[in-house]
């Protein structure tokens, strides 16, 4: 039967609005693309502006000084403590944080039957939408308190590792402890984002496994493992984000000290994002501006991380197009 008139001109006119639609979306979207470059753009320039003002009136140098008096005569401040107590507690709570959740987002998708897999998979993600000062008060009442046995445990049979040495008496307010609630706090953010890539691996892979002999690991260590890849590296540079620039939770925990020691057990330390909450308010002018540049190394620590990740999984999907 030969199309007719009217059924053409409906067919013309459908394909006119799905291309108008397709050239509005792709507007958006490229506009959104855009905005989003601008407002980067925009904040590093105004945190560089405002750093340059701050290290240019700094009468140390910015990058290697332990002390952070920026309302002295002259100014001193500088961010070697702080950087230093960023990563190390960022790193401590990768190293605990990651594990765990890559164990726990594969017994929620492959080893937890469904009734149990549910329920868990919600309290996962309730616990990812908990503020952070109500983890850095639980830290403060409860972890802190309670990690005391932990670190005389550390001090007595691995303090002749040095970072595990005790050298000073108080309480668990040290890197090491905010490293602990900084693992905790991802946690949740890491086993979503994992939990869900490895539901999405194609159940054929799984299938054809089993019908080899496989066993269950062997299906996971072969199939799951290799397809979430990117996904676990891309989950924890997400955790690793907000580890990096946490602030209440840290600024509850801590002890903040300038001083600069290798012993993760003794108090003291600090963070960029906690020095920045606990004086900002009394900070005048000048020391606001010392502190945007602290903020701003943050931020290019956070730029460089989130660089590095984009790199990691576009060599690891050029790598697997080539073995393909």
């Amino acid at each position: 039967m030969a199309t007719t008139t009217p059924d053409i001109q409906r067919s013309r006119r459908a394909k006119g609005a799905s291309r108008a639609g397709d050239r509005i979306f792709s507007g958006l979207s490229r506009g959104s693309g855009i905005t989003l470059l601008v407002i980067m753009a925009a904040i590093a320039v105004f945190l560089t502006y405002r750093a340059v003002l701050a290290i240019s009136d700094d009468s140390t140098n910015f990058f290697t000084t332990f002390e952070w008096n920026p309302a002295g005569s002259p100014p001193v401040f500088g961010i070697a403590v702080l950087a230093f107590g960023t990563i190390v507690s960022s790193v401590i709570a990768m190293l605990i944080a990651v594990p765990v959740a890559i164990g726990i987002a594969l017994f929620i998708s492959h080893y937890a039957p469904r009734k149990l897999a549910k329920p868990l998979a919600y309290v996962v993600d309730l616990l990812a939408a908990v503020p952070s000062i109500i983890y850095g008060l639980w830290g403060a009442i409860f972890l802190v308190p309670y990690l005391g046995g932990l670190n005389k445990w550390l001090d007595q049979y691995m303090g002749w590792t040095y970072v595990f040495d005790k050298s000073s008496d108080g309480v668990a307010r040290n890197l090491f402890t905010v490293g602990i609630l900084l693992a905790i706090m991802i946690l949740p953010i890491i086993t979503n984002v994992t939990r869900e890539v490895f539901l999405q691996v194609p159940k054929m892979h799984e299938e054809a496994a089993l019908a080899l002999g496989a066993t269950r690991w062997e299906v996971i260590r072969m199939s799951v493992l290799p397809f979430g890849r990117s996904g676990i590296i891309s989950a924890s540079m997400l955790g690793l984000g907000r580890a990096l620039g946490e602030t209440m939770a840290v600024a509850v925990v801590l002890s903040p000290s300038f001083v600069l020691s290798g012993h993760l057990l003794d108090p003291g330390g600090g963070t960029f994002a906690q020095n920045i909450a606990a004086k900002f308010n009394e900070a005048n002018g000048f020391g606001r501006d010392a502190l945007i540049a602290s903020g701003l190394v943050l931020f290019v620590i956070t730029l460089l991380v989130n660089g590095a990740a984009r790199w990691i999984i576009g060599r690891r999907k050029e790598y697997s197009g080539a073995a393909a």
